[in-house]
Parts: structure tokens; C-alpha cells; sequence
């Protein structure tokens, strides 16, 4: 009988960080003025289920980020996801905006 081992993937940049957005996330957490701990209080109030330990370990890239993290932070930060996860900033269309 044959043996079939599976190997365990992990996906990781080149520089095997886990996540992409640790920086972007930690400075628009300092420039709200915000500990970590207030910001998981603030997304607990929000409804997102999320801790201090969370968000540090996000930070310092020893923690893959979720897609409904993801949305919390971008909905607490008013970024996009474009932002968060490239650093791209999305211009308005001030065409488009109704007068």
C-alpha cells in the first residue's frame, strides 16, 4: 500500500512576511492616535471579533490578515482595499459627483 504525505503550503511573500498590510495598518493606527487594545475595542464595538493580541501580531507580520478583518479595518480607517493592501490611493471623480 502506498504512503501519500501531504505537504502543508504557506503562503508568504519573498521576504516570508505573512501579510500585506502591516505597516499601512500600524500608521493609520498611530495616526488616530490609537493603542492597540483601543483599536480592538473599537472594532468589538463595531461587531468584529477582535483582540489586542490580533492586531499586534497583524503588525508585526506574524499573522495572516482575513477577509472580514480586512473589511473591518478598512470600514474603521475609511481606506480602501486598494490602500491597505497596495498603498494605492484612489483619486474622487469630481466629475462624476452630482451638483
Amino acid at each position: 500500500m502506498e504512503t501519500i504525505r501531504h505537504s502543508t503550503a504557506r503562503i508568504r511573500d519573498q521576504k516570508r512576511n505573512k501579510n500585506l498590510i502591516s505597516n499601512r495598518l500600524k500608521a493609520l493606527r498611530l495616526a488616530r492616535r490609537l493603542s492597540q487594545r483601543a483599536l480592538a475595542e473599537k472594532l468589538q464595538v463595531m461587531g468584529y471579533d477582535m483582540d489586542k493580541n490580533v492586531i499586534m501580531r497583524i503588525e508585526t507580520n506574524r499573522r495572516f490578515v482575513s477577509d472580514i478583518e480586512l473589511k473591518a479595518f478598512c470600514l474603521f480607517f475609511k481606506v480602501t482595499y486598494n490602500y491597505l493592501i497596495d498603498g494605492i490611493q484612489e483619486e474622487k471623480d469630481t466629475n462624476s459627483q452630482k451638483n
